[in-house]
Order: structure tokens, then C-alpha cells, then sequence
């Protein structure tokens, strides 16, 4: 089956009987594709397509090869010059300096003719890392882990990227052909296969995606047009050009890009990584033209997709409507949040951590949802973010353990990794972001206390490359107070210390964390005034005690006590209340046997969570 004839697209496009090549490549003079197939090699010399000269988009070139279809391999020459793979390749078969693969996009046959997606409101992220998430470290391998992801509560898994990247071991952030599946994840086939089967038991697939660079090896792209540009720098070199001349050729590369995974892949999401590396100003943003692009694919099939957003910007913005000038994303991800909790868990004040102040921000936080709202950062050296408290709290994506935040450690440990109280403020920090009225997100293995670290690691081909990220993450490290050495992010055993348990919930204390998180999930979606952006909400801070009242008069009234000092804290009497949650249960590893009844209104013990419910008045 390949796809019927209509608008050309970028890369190799199977029609009946034929395949379609377009590459963008404005300087050029010439180009030429060589596909093989079998023992046969034909060159064929493509035309200037139909958004010629003088156009928005640039100069493409295009042909119409007859008899030739998916997995034969191709490649590209510009002005006579060296075989290039296809900037817009969906298979690297041969890892990122190979030849590219013809892909029918169409062939494979969905199951999930019902699906309709996920709402924000229903949202419960769950982030993996395809590599390391099981043993194999395939999507087809994964699948068999999507059943114990639905029974724990997650409706949303998050991939982090998948796009082709150099070697056979990345965090995926140094993908070089944004639309290629990985192959040593399992290719194309095994994406569809992987959403298909979370589609079956109403899991949601979000996917990361990295439009603001590309990695530094086997990136081809600037060969063929100006896709960087030195007008802007990143930590990666030249930004993405998404402003200056031939933009608009840029933007539709990635434009096409994203509305593939929704429209090819039947995705349910993007997540774009650090649109704050993305410079852009122009009047019509490239992040809010893109959000637009990928909702009206999703409505167009029928489904629902949301666009999460990376950004240090803390710019309420990114998810206002469109109507009222803002960017018309779902949700943000809130790192003050994230900083702020770990602050008040660990008391770390390294780095970025140094501008937190723990409870007081955490506090904060919930009130206003960003905790740099205007005021200086001492961190920024400057003023920093904007006001964000009308917004609903569901379009903030909190965590208490992600990717980066783990990564971005020397060892790549886990939160509270090695502390002596390590259990006890695990509790307590899967209690503040789960019965939160944010959008939770846990990191994979966080639902059983999984101690495997996650550090950073690579797999260049370019021994040069290879020190100077080795000297760049021992230099990232130097003049702080870190226990231990920094990770050899070459080393295949940095990389196989990364792999998720194989048996995680055999045991203890495992078995009891997954019992607590699948409770939690589980009162997070029976008490709706948790969540209910129409709750009247209260928050109170009394030292290291920070107190949430949420209530709706068809609701009821809930009552969260976050408890991050080392004494009893005792609440104030709430008549005619339910315990709903108690993190120093017994059941879950604590040390209150009895503390559950609210009629003796026993304190809440230190580092412990304690949520409170009354229903409404008849």
C-alpha cells in the first residue's frame, strides 16, 4: 500500500508505482539521487520543483522515479559533489552517514480506528528513554512494559527522542535527521507498532522532539541550505534558522516533521526541547505556527494532540491562546517547581539550585505557578520571568525526577540517591507532585524507587568528538561540591548502568512504592477537587509545613499537609474528614501505625504528606 497522489512532500514519498523524491536545496545548480536496489544502481537528476525562485520556500528539487518503492536505499549529490543522505531520510538503516531508506508510511495497519486522544485534564506523563527502558532497548521490547504502565494510573507515555542519532547509545538529543526512527530502537515500523499497542489499552504517546539544534555528528543539513544561521548562537553553535533569509523553507521542514508524527504515526503529542534556544522575532512565532500546524492535523484526523513545551523563560505566553496573543500551547514544563522541591527535599544550592529557597518556594510556586515571576534572579543576574497566576495549573508540567534533572549530575543519580532518609522523602515528593493541581509527569522507574542512575552517554564515531565531551562534562562539573567522579559518557558500562531493573516490583521496598504511586493515581482521579480549575484554593506556609486547601461547594474540600522539617507538625481540626492519604502509612514503609484516624488527629510526622478530604455539604 503506499500513498495515493496529492501534495509532494519532503524526503522519499511512495505513490502507486513509483516513489516521489523532493529536497530543498536553494544554491544549488544540480542535484541528483542514486537509489539502489538489489544489484541495480540508477542515478537520476531532479528538477526544480514547483516552489521555485522567488517563492516563499526556497528552490526544491523534485522527481517522479517509476518502479521503485520502499527499502530501497538513496542518496543525494549537489553540484557533483560527495553522496549525502536525505535531510528529510525516515530510515538510516545504516546509522546517520549511510544511505537513506525509502519508507511507506501508509502500510502498516492501525488498530485504533476509536482513539480520539488524551485531554489535558486527564494527563498523567510518564517520560522513558527507549535505550534504557528495558533490556533490549527497542520499542518492540517496550511494548510488553505498557500493560504495568496503564495498571499504575499514567495516561500519556513520553518518548524521549528517537530521531536518528550517531552510534547505538544516546539520550537522543544528538539527533541529526529529525524524521528518521532510530533504527537500533526498532525503525519506523516499531513506532507504529509501540503507539498502536498503547492505543489498545488508552495509553496516550507523546513524542520529544529537538527543533532548536542539531548534533554534532553526521549532521548533513547545512550542506544542502541554510538551515543555521550565525545570527543567533546556542550552546550547540548556530541556531536553527527559523527567522532569517529562507526561513520560510526551514519552518516548512519542520513544520512537515511534526504534523508527520501525528498524521503518519497517529502520535498524541509533541514535547519541543528548549524553544527558549530557538531565537525568533518575527511576528508570527515558529513554536505558536508550529502548535497551530499540529492541531489542525489532530483535528483533521479526528484525534486530539497536545504540544508541551521546554522553557527557561518562564513566559506565560507560550500557553495562552492565540486570541489573547499568547503562543496557544497546552502546557509548559516548570522547572521552578522542580528546583523548589528539591531544594526543600535535599537542601542542595549547586548551580542552578542556588536561587531556591526550598519551602518558602515551593509555596510560592502553587500560589503563582512560576516562582520567578519579575524579580531578580540571582542565578540569571537579571529580572526573570513573568506572572502566570491565572493560568490553569494543568498547563504546568511538574516532576520531581526528569531526564535532565538526573542527567545533569556527575554520576547521573537518582534523587536522594544514597541519602540515609532516602524512603521517607521519596514518599513526600510523589505525594506533593501527584496530589498537585499541575500536570504530573514521573520519570521511568520513579513508580517503584528505582535506584539505576541515568547519566549522560554517547556513542560518537569521532575520537576527537568523543574527548571534547568528555572534557565538557568534567569541566561542567568543576567548582562544585559533588561526591564521586563524573561518568565516562563514552564508556558502553556508563550507558548499561542506565538499564531499568529487569524484575522491579519482585521485592521490597519496590513492591510498597508501587503500591503507594498506583494509590496516589488513583485519588488523584476520584477526588476532583484536586484538579478542578474552579476550586477556590488556599496555601499557607508555617516554617518547613506548607498547607493546601482546595475546595468547590458540589466538590467538597480537600487538605494537603506537606510536612519537610524534622518535627511533628499538627493540623488544624478538620471536622467530618476523611484521611485519603497518609504517606508515613505503614503500608507504603512509614512508622504511623494508627495515625489514620481522624478522629485523634494525630500529627502529621516529619517529611511526611498528609491529604485530608470533607464532602460537600448536602
Amino acid at each position: 500500500m503506499t500513498e495515493p497522489a496529492g501534495d509532494w512532500r519532503l524526503g522519499a514519498t511512495p505513490v502507486p508505482g513509483a516513489t516521489r523524491f523532493e529536497v530543498w536545496a536553494p544554491h544549488a545548480a544540480n542535484v541528483d539521487v542514486e537509489i539502489a536496489l538489489g544489484d541495480t544502481t540508477t542515478v537520476v537528476a531532479l528538477e526544480p520543483g514547483a516552489t521555485a525562485r522567488g517563492s516563499t520556500t526556497g528552490w526544491t528539487w523534485r522527481a517522479t522515479v517509476g518502479g521503485v518503492g520502499a527499502g530501497a536505499r538513496y542518496r543525494y549529490r549537489i553540484d557533483r559533489g560527495d553522496w549525502l543522505p536525505d535531510p528529510a531520510s525516515r530510515l538510516q538503516p545504516d546509522g546517520v552517514h549511510g544511505a537513506s531508506e525509502i519508507v511507506d508510511r501508509v502500510s502498516f495497519e492501525w488498530s485504533d480506528a476509536d482513539w480520539n486522544g488524551v485531554a489535558l485534564a486527564d494527563a498523567v506523563l510518564y517520560e522513558l528513554h527507549v535505550g534504557t527502558f528495558t533490556a533490549a532497548g527497542t520499542l518492540w521490547s517496550a511494548i510488553d512494559e505498557l500493560p504495568r504502565l496503564a495498571a499504575l494510573g499514567i495516561t500519556m507515555v513520553e518518548l524521549m527522542p528517537v530521531a536518528a542519532f550517531p552510534g547505538e547509545r544516546n539520550w537522543g538529543y544528538d539527533g541529526v535527521f529529525p524524521f528518521a526512527v532510530q533504527a537500533s530502537y526498532g525503525g519506523p515500523a516499531a513506532l507504529a507498532a509501540f503507539v498502536d499497542a498503547a492505543h489498545r489499552l488508552a495509553l496516550g504517546v507523546v513524542l520529544d522532539v529537538v527543533y532548536n539544534h542539531f548534533g554534532p555528528e553526521g549532521n548533513i543539513v547545512p550542506r544542502f541550505g541554510p538551515y543555521l544561521t550565525d545570527a543567533y548562537r546556542t550552546p550547540w553553535g548556530s541556531a536553527v534558522n527559523v527567522a532569517e533569509r529562507h526561513s520560510d523553507a526551514v519552518r516548512r521542514y519542520f513544520m512537515e516533521n511534526a504534523t508527520g508524527w501525528i498524521t503518519d504515526f497517529h502520535l498524541d503529542g509533541l514535547r519541543l526541547d528548549a524553544v527558549h534556544a530557538i531565537f525568533d522575532p518575527t511576528a508570527v512565532p515558529f513554536v505558536a505556527e508550529l502548535t497551530a500546524a499540529v492541531h489542525a492535523a489532530a483535528d483533521k484526523a479526528g484525534r486530539r494532540a497536545l504540544v508541551t513545551i521546554e522553557s527557561s523563560a518562564n513566559d506565560p505566553q507560550i500557553v495562552r491562546p492565540t486570541a489573547a496573543h499568547g503562543w496557544g500551547c497546552d502546557a509548559v514544563w516548570n522547572d521552578d517547581f522542580h528546583h523548589t522541591l528539591r531544594v526543600a527535599l535535599t537542601g542542595e544550592r549547586h548551580e542552578y539550585y542556588a536561587g531556591y529557597d526550598g519551602v518558602a518556594d515551593l509555596a510560592r510556586a502553587w500560589n503563582d505557578r512560576f516562582v520567578y515571576t519579575g524579580q531578580h534572579s540571582p542565578v540569571m543576574g537579571r529580572r526573570h520571568g513573568a506572572s502566570a497566576a491565572a493560568l490553569d495549573h494543568r498547563q504546568f508540567v511538574v516532576f520531581a525526577q526528569n531526564h535532565d534533572h538526573v542527567g545533569n549530575t556527575p554520576a547521573g543519580d537518582r534523587l536522594l540517591a544514597g541519602h540515609p532518609d532516602r524512603e521517607r522523602r521519596l514518599r513526600l515528593a510523589a505525594a506533593t507532585v501527584l496530589l498537585s493541581p499541575f500536570t504530573p509527569m514521573l520519570f521511568m522507574g520513579e513508580e517503584y524507587g528505582e535506584t539505576a542512575p541515568f547519566p549522560y552517554f554517547i556513542d560518537h564515531g569521532d575520537p576527537q568528538l568523543v574527548e571534547a565531551v568528555r572534557a565538557g562534562r568534567t569541566a561542567e562539573f568543576a567548582g562544585h561540591d559533588w561526591s564521586g567522579g563524573v561518568a565516562d559518557p563514552a564508556a558502553p558500562e556508563t550507558f548499561r548502568r542506565a538499564v531499568l531493573q529487569p524484575d522491579p516490583v519482585g521485592r521490597e521496598p519496590h513492591r510498597r512504592f508501587l503500591a503507594m504511586y498506583t494509590d496516589l493515581l488513583r485519588i488523584r482521579r476520584a477526588t476532583q477537587v484536586l484538579t478542578d480549575p474552579a476550586a477556590a484554593q488556599t496555601v499557607e506556609r508555617d516554617g518547613d509545613t506548607i498547607t493546601i486547601v482546595r475546595a468547590a461547594p458540589e466538590l467538597g474540600r480537600t487538605t494537603l499537609v506537606l510536612n519537610f522539617g524534622d518535627d511533628d507538625v499538627n493540623p488544624a481540626a478538620e471536622p467530618a474528614t476523611a484521611v485519603l492519604f497518609d504517606s508515613s502509612d505503614p503500608r507504603w514503609g512509614g512508622d504511623s501505625a494508627g495515625r489514620q484516624s481522624p478522629a485523634t488527629r494525630p500529627p502529621v510526622p516529619p517529611w511526611s504528606a498528609r491529604l485530608l478530604h470533607a464532602e460537600p455539604a448536602t
